[in-house]
């Protein structure tokens, strides 16, 4: 059995999961148009690999603090309905089940927080979750962040934390990714593969030679 590790937005799912909830909350009254406006502008600072991880996740989990764990899950139900099942890809879904028949291990390592991916790994039936950790303190969030951010190196380092609680090993690992962001986790698998990349990423891969495939509907 090897690891294989998939990234959630842009690579598993068509969008990015995290913009989609800012999207949501807006347009469901939850937040006002200011906040999408910063959404994006974080969203940018991203793409640009200049996102000052720390200060946006203190941005994006505030709302989880200002409301009942129960109306954030029911409005969550409506959130995948609306915004995350038109992201859904059969190729990706394709590839989880290629390394399932494979009998490898499927985790999704996202920076996207918990909050948000949990009920999109469970849709796309992976048990394993990696991502950023919002905080809790009797089922209910705080609106803080919790432990290392599972962004660029904090996804090597969350993932060797995982790797020591379950003594798992990255002998033949796979890591499918979009972004340049997680370069430091491609360069740490045995088997790094591109996935509808960015700019960035699309050149490193070029020029080390990683497989870039697709997994969008018309490829």
């Amino acid at each position: 059995m090897a690891l294989a590790l998939f990234d959630l937005d842009h690579t598993l799912i068509n969008g990015d999961s995290d913009l989609a909830w800012g999207e949501f909350m807006v347009e469901q009254g939850i937040a006002d148009a200011s906040f999408l406006d910063a959404h994006e502008a974080y969203f940018d600072q991203y793409v640009q690999g200049t996102l000052d991880i720390d200060e946006f996740l203190n941005f994006a989990l505030e709302p989880l603090g200002k409301h009942p764990r129960q109306a954030l899950d029911n409005w969550h139900q409506l959130f995948m309905q609306q915004k995350i099942e038109p992201m859904f890809q059969p190729k990706a879904e394709e590839l989880l089940n290629h390394h399932r028949q494979r009998g490898d291990i499927l985790v999704i390592i996202t920076a996207t927080n918990a909050f948000v991916t949990t009920p999109i790994a469970q849709r796309l039936n992976v048990d394993q979750l990696i991502a950023t950790t919002p905080e809790e303190v009797n089922h209910e969030y705080t609106g803080k962040p919790f432990g290392i951010p599972c962004f660029q190196a904090g996804k090597v380092k969350r993932l060797h934390a995982w790797l020591e609680q379950t003594q798992h090993s990255l002998a033949g690992s796979f890591f499918y990714s979009d972004s340049h962001n997680d370069l430091p986790l491609l360069e740490t698998v045995e088997n790094p593969v591109v996935v509808d990349p960015d700019p960035q990423l699309s050149q490193v891969a070029e020029q080390r030679g990683w497989p870039v495939i697709s997994l969008r509907e018309n490829s």
